[in-house]
């Protein structure tokens, strides 16, 4: 990972014959623009972003320039690093998903719920969850009576619990011991994604138990999924909420969504396949001289 690139940058004690290789899961420098641009610059938020920037620009890349190789998981993020150095050397080698362990949920299991899964002190996930709660869900919940959002994921924030406190429609399960037990409730999973970089692997998995996916462009970089096809992309509150709802009153749309969903994660993004990507593209790098 790019975080531990610091124990590969400068280290005197690596033998100079050895391939150095970082997985850049996340450039930290264009995902602290992405604060900076959603936040502006004259927000506490967005402050602290501009303050750091400089400095964790040239670092990133000064390390970045240390290695032989850079992997990414989406296109995106290798064209963003590109931008920054056009020299390095940067492959993409795609997410993978256990398709196996993710398969189709029976829809007897599902109820009138949608969820997200995150991990909640990375930023990017705990903004989408108070992004959903405060400027979609009041309009669900109006839209569709019953509906419950399942929060499913370890640590969430003050602020998350604090919103879903008084609301016993929203559900925040903290860590669970099978995330699948949670997601397979769920008739749509949600994802509106604001802030960082790389591949959200969370969708993979939604996409692999044939769950249909709403979520932004930014959180569907790096699967190409054709939009109301196999994936849902909604870039605003009232878009988000509109589709979300399409999704619940239009069977014919929802098992089009379902099947193909599945469908696309087999074809591209099993275990496998990213097994073989990978493989070739270390063993390229240590051929090289």
């Amino acid at each position: 990972y790019s975080v531990m690139g610091q124990y590969l940058y400068r280290n005197p004690g690596l033998n100079p014959r050895t391939k150095r290789i970082i997985s850049c899961h996340e450039c930290y420098t264009i995902a602290r623009k992405k604060v900076l641009d959603l936040y502006g610059i004259f927000s506490i938020r967005g402050l602290e972003a501009v303050l750091e920037l400089y400095r964790l620009e040239v670092y990133e890349f000064a390390m970045y320039q240390d290695v032989d190789k850079i992997i990414t998981l989406t296109p995106q993020e290798r064209e963003g690093l590109l931008r920054y150095a056009p020299d390095l050397a940067v492959d993409v080698v795609p997410h993978g998903v256990d398709t196996e362990k993710f398969a189709p949920v029976s829809p007897e299991e599902q109820e009138t719920s949608v969820a997200f899964l995150g991990n909640y002190p990375h930023d990017p996930n705990r903004d989408a969850v108070m992004h959903f709660i405060q400027d979609i869900w009041p309009y669900l919940k109006k839209a569709l009576p019953g509906i419950k959002f399942y929060v499913i994921g370890r640590d969430p924030t003050p602020d998350i619990l604090a919103a879903a406190n008084g609301d016993r429609d929203i559900v925040v399960t903290g860590t669970v011991e099978d995330v699948r037990d949670y997601l397979g409730k769920a008739k749509v999973f949600v994802a509106p994604v604001r802030l960082g970089k790389g591949f959200r692997g969370k969708i993979l998995e939604a996409m692999a138990m044939a769950i249909p996916v709403v979520t932004t462009s930014l959180g569907a970089e790096g699967i190409p999924a054709e939009d109301v096809n196999s994936i849902v992309i909604a870039n605003d509150p009232k878009t988000f909420f509109d589709r979300v709802v399409r999704l619940f009153k239009d069977d014919e749309l929802y098992e089009r969504l379902s099947q193909n969903s599945r469908q696309l994660v087999e074809k591209r993004f099993s275990w496998e396949k990213g097994i073989d990507i990978l493989e070739q593209v270390l063993e390229k790098t240590v051929a090289k001289d």
